[in-house]
């Protein structure tokens, strides 16, 4: 895939993360907010405790989806393949989106699933887009057949 693709479907997909981390925090705050202010309990659990530990899993989750974003981002200005390190975060963030994917179905509707396909496709995308190219030469002393290594980040 050439630079003139993959350059763009990384930022898209760095600012879509950026979004989506927005409003993971704000959900996350606001479901926080409403367990704090009905002061119900859940199998006697206090309702102080589950209003912070949302608020900590929204900002939480939101640091992560800002990295994802930053990789992402990082590896559209320079055009290379994210490290190794980066792309093992990625991977992680593309199957948790998976996941959450397959979730939603269920319990948001078919339009929210389809929005974390798209970031899921986003994601793998690039991922694949960085790959290594099939023209790339193999590394010194590898086996015929074999690609060559993805250059760090």
């Amino acid at each position: 895939m050439s630079a003139v693709v993959r350059r763009p479907v990384a930022v898209i997909a760095a600012l879509v993360l950026f979004a989506e981390a927005v409003g993971i925090v704000i959900i996350n705050v606001v479901l926080g907010t409403v367990v704090k202010n009905q002061d119900m309990s859940l199998a006697g659990t206090d309702p102080a405790v589950m209003s912070k530990g949302t608020w900590v899993l929204g900002g939480v989750s939101g640091l992560f989806l800002v990295l994802c974003g930053v990789l992402l981002l990082l590896a559209g200005i320079r055009d290379r393949a994210p490290g190794r390190v980066a792309r093992i975060v990625l991977i992680g963030c593309a199957v948790i989106h998976g996941v959450l994917g397959a979730l939603t179905v269920g319990l948001v509707g078919w339009s929210a699933f389809a929005l974390m396909m798209v970031v899921l496709g986003l994601i793998v995308l690039t991922l694949v887009a960085y790959g290594p190219a099939a023209d790339e030469k193999p590394a010194p002393g590898a086996e015929p057949g074999q690609p060559a290594a993805p250059a760090p980040v």
